[in-house]
This record gives structure tokens, C-alpha cells and sequence, in this order.
């Protein structure tokens, strides 16, 4: 996520980082190159009489805009879900660990076996969404044993909600929590498992492809005709404009390629390593721990991974 403090508008205006000029500037030069060659061949293109105008452009122009907004709001609502359910995340989190914590006063080693497998959670969950190797991260926070569990498991996440709920049954076995008081604490478990479904139905569950391909391919052709519709009457202008009408419509559907993956490493993706350094920032202040990480923050480049 990139995170930029406020700017005028004239500097914003040559903004790099954080834009898709980085992705699309190839195709935009090749638009460019396709326009200078058009205006090359202008008097050669003439004489075959066939020349294309602008009226059917501005009629597809707008049908295209019409789509990728569409697609584009499709997308940030999927990101903007992935957003709130991270947002639960962090209050379920922090919720389960008061609640243990106010109820098991006497047992500080069992509250801090329960704040590792909380993080190892989030932590397990970040790195399953972004298909990364988990055994690196979560053996910091796991014993041998509940990571040997957890890495040959076919949900992994899942696996470590099952740890926590078997500490809480712990717990109740040995007379430290009532029935009604666990129930409490695994109405908790419960919001954590529905945390990591939505997640899971965000990540495995993508915009129907034949849907995206229209968009694409109808953008790509749009821009590679463009050129020769401009050119009979703009002449030398030819590049600047097409180029600006083909930034236009390559940066929204670039962008919407980005936000239909909330979980990944793009620059305008979810930081979800930064939603895990809070989570376990707050869970070791709760429980008076001093070995807590330093807070994450953008890097030079205002990126929030």
C-alpha cells in the first residue's frame, strides 16, 4: 500500500511510485511508435481509401469506459472487503486476548503460549495468501511439534485455530474456566474461522475470466486503432493524443488487475505485513511483553508491504 503524505496538486501531478505508469510505460511507448509510424505512412494510407473516423471511437470509447468501471468497482469492493476483514481480524484478536487474559491471571505462561499461536495465526494467514513458505516465519512462535502439525496440514490456518482451541479446552479441563466462560472465549474461535474463509473466498475466487478478457482485449484493439482514426485530422498531434486516451484506459485496467488480488505484493495490494506487526504489537503490550517488534513503517518510496 502506498501511503504519501498530503502533496500539492502540481507535484502530484509527476507522482511515480504508487502509479501504473511503471507497468504501462512500455505499452505506451509502443502506442507512441505505432502513431509515428501512422503519420509515416499517412499519404500511403490515403491513397487506399480507407480511412476510419472518429465517430465510432467515442461510441466504443464510452462503452469501454462504461465496462472498466464496472470491473474496476467489482474489484475495489474486493478489496475493500479484504480490508474489513482484516479489520476483524485485528478486533478479534485483541478481544480474545483480554478476555484470556482477564480470566486467567494466575496461569502468565498459558496467556503467552495463547498470544503465540494468536500471531503464528495471523502470520500464517498473510503468508498463505501470498503463497510464501511458512516454516521460516512460524517456528518462532509454534513448538516443534505444533509446527510439524501445522506445516502438513491441508489448512494450515485452520490448523493453528484448532492449537488455540485445544489450549482453551485445556484450560476448562483443569477447572480454570466454566462452561459458560468457554463458550465466551470460543464464540471467538468461531469469528477467527469465518475471518479466514472470507479471506480464502476473496483469494481463490477471481473475476470470472472471459469477463476480463473482453475488457482487455477490447482496450488493447481500441488502443491499437486509435492512431489511425486520429490521424487524418490531428496529424503531428497524433502521438500525444492517442497516447493520453491509451494512459487512460491501460492505467484503469492495470489498475483493477491489482485490486482483484487484495493479498498480494502489488504496490497498491493490502500491507498485511504491517496489519501483522500491529497485531502482535498489541498483543505483546496486553500481556507486558518487552520483546515487542519495532512498528512498521513506509519505506523511502512510501510503500506499506
Amino acid at each position: 500500500m502506498i501511503v504519501r503524505p498530503h502533496q500539492h496538486w502540481f507535484t502530484r501531478l509527476f507522482v511515480w511510485h504508487g502509479s501504473v505508469l511503471a507497468k504501462i510505460s512500455t505499452r505506451l511507448l509502443l502506442n507512441v511508435a505505432l502513431s509515428v509510424t501512422v503519420i509515416f505512412f499517412l499519404p500511403w494510407y490515403e491513397a487506399l481509401d480507407i480511412k476510419l473516423t472518429i465517430a465510432p471511437f467515442s461510441i466504443l470509447g464510452v462503452a469501454i469506459a462504461i465496462f472498466l468501471g464496472f470491473r474496476n468497482s467489482a474489484c475495489y469492493a474486493r478489496y475493500t472487503e479484504a480490508r474489513l476483514i482484516w479489520g476483524q481480524l485485528v478486533i478479534q484478536s485483541r478481544s480474545l486476548l483480554r478476555v484470556s487474559r482477564t480470566l486467567l491471571t494466575a496461569h502468565p505462561q498459558e496467556i503467552r503460549h495463547l498470544v503465540n499461536l494468536q500471531i503464528a495465526f495471523c502470520h500464517c494467514l498473510r503468508l498463505t495468501l501470498r503463497r510464501k513458505k511458512l516454516d521460516n516465519v512460524l517456528d518462532r512462535y509454534l513448538s516443534q511439534a505444533e509446527l510439524n502439525a501445522v506445516l502438513h496440514s491441508h489448512s494450515p490456518c485452520n490448523r493453528i485455530i484448532l492449537l488455540m482451541g485445544e489450549w482453551l479446552a485445556a484450560q476448562r479441563a483443569r477447572g480454570a474456566l466454566s462452561d459458560i466462560l468457554f463458550q465466551s472465549l470460543d464464540n471467538h474461535l468461531n469469528e477467527l474461522s469465518g475471518i479466514l474463509a472470507g479471506c480464502e473466498r476473496i483469494a481463490n475466487t477471481p473475476l470470472p475470466f472471459a469477463y476480463s478478457l473482453i475488457v482487455h482485449r477490447t482496450v488493447y484493439l481500441f488502443c491499437i486503432l486509435l492512431p489511425f482514426a486520429l490521424v487524418t485530422d490531428l496529424h503531428f498531434m497524433t502521438p500525444f493524443v492517442s497516447v493520453f486516451i491509451s494512459y487512460t484506459f491501460l492505467s484503469l485496467d492495470t489498475l483493477a488487475e491489482e485490486l482483484e488480488d487484495p493479498f498480494g505484493m502489488e504496490d497498491n495490494d493490502l500491507p498485511l505485513d504491517a496489519l501483522c506487526n500491529g497485531i502482535e504489537i498489541d498483543l505483546r503490550e496486553m500481556i507486558n511483553d518487552e520483546h515487542k517488534p519495532e512498528k512498521m513503517r513506509p519505506d523511502r518510496r512510501y510503500l506499506l508491504t
